[in-house]
């Protein structure tokens, strides 16, 4: 298996947003007392007002300590521990930097070491709810954040309210030989990958499996035959990708409101687009063959899972 686990649960992804993760040491969220004493040597991360993360004077991650912030940890997000050390997001407006540069998520993840990015994704986030989520939605008095920024509770009805992650599917479907695989109107004429959407009130994931590819594709999926692989946070804003396989009719698949494009893909032609560099269709729309989603996204990971699957049956093992 490509996704493997390492002690302590943390995982080794070829896919952004999991490794290095912060132990979110929930019980300091209650613990002021705690949160100041560990501000002074704390780790910030600061993010303006459209997401992007400031850079140092090397283009890096511009890591603040809580001895260089004027305010205090009551005026922040904790964000977790690395290594004994508390996080913290902060709003780039409130702390002392000489640059402007930043860096929007997408970019970050690739290229920054992976713990950053996912530090980065966990900020962009909270950072997002906090932008979003100003008044209650029973009453409509304004919101407090408590709790070190994890609880938003109405001034009015007293009512609480939790940061919000919206569960949706991606899915590998193969009808025993080939690759379902579309794209979107505004994606590089050359850019494909599977089929995602979101989880509907009452469905099960099997269910919404079913549904989406229907919907999008018109290609009838075996629900009983879907299969777990892997899940990813995916801050954009705030959704968690559950990554499945699964069979399906091999139906000809058809355009949607959705995607403009849908087809079957064989083997051969999936593996000449996982050996492309993914940044190539966004170049030459002129050029041949498929390019697949980048190596960042949960969807490259399913893609991949579904080629090393079929390769091993043809092998026979």
């Amino acid at each position: 298996m490509r996704l493997r686990q390492q002690l302590y649960g943390v995982s080794v992804t070829p896919f952004a947003f999991v490794d290095g993760a912060l132990d979110r040491a929930d019980h300091l969220r209650d613990d002021p007392a705690a949160l100041a004493e560990a501000w002074p040597q704390a780790g910030i991360i600061a993010l303006d007002a459209s997401g992007c993360a400031l850079l140092d004077a090397d283009g890096a991650l511009r890591q603040f300590s809580g001895a260089e912030l004027p305010a205090g940890p009551d005026e922040h997000i904790f964000l977790g521990l690395r290594d004994g050390r508390a996080w913290f997001a902060a709003d780039a407006a409130h702390v002392p930097a000489a640059r402007t540069d930043s860096l929007d998520l997408r970019r970050a993840a690739a290229a920054w070491p992976a713990w950053q990015a996912t530090l980065f994704a966990q900020a962009r986030a909270l950072q997002h709810w906090h932008q979003r989520y100003r008044y209650c939605p029973a009453c409509g008095g304004t919101l407090q954040f408590v709790r070190a920024g994890w609880l938003a509770r109405c001034a009015g009805c007293a009512s609480e309210h939790y940061p919000r992650t919206d569960q949706a599917i991606i899915a590998a479907i193969t009808d025993g030989t080939r690759l379902l695989l579309g794209r979107q109107a505004n994606w590089p004429a050359r850019r494909w990958s599977v089929v995602a959407g979101f989880v509907e009130p009452g469905e099960t994931l099997e269910q919404t499996i079913a549904r989406e590819v229907m919907e999008e594709t018109g290609v009838r999926v075996h629900t009983q035959t879907a299969r777990y692989l892997a899940s990813q946070p995916w801050p954009f804003p705030g959704a968690l990708m559950l990554g499945f396989i699964a069979h399906a009719e091999p139906d000809a698949p058809h355009a949607s409101e959705e995607l403009e494009d849908a087809r079957w893909f064989s083997a051969d032609e999936v593996r000449a687009g996982l050996a492309r560099d993914w940044r190539e269709a966004d170049g030459d729309g002129e050029a041949e063959g498929i390019v697949l989603s980048s190596p960042i996204s949960i969807a490259r990971y399913v893609i991949q899972m579904w080629l090393d699957e079929h390769q091993s049956a043809r092998n026979g093992q």
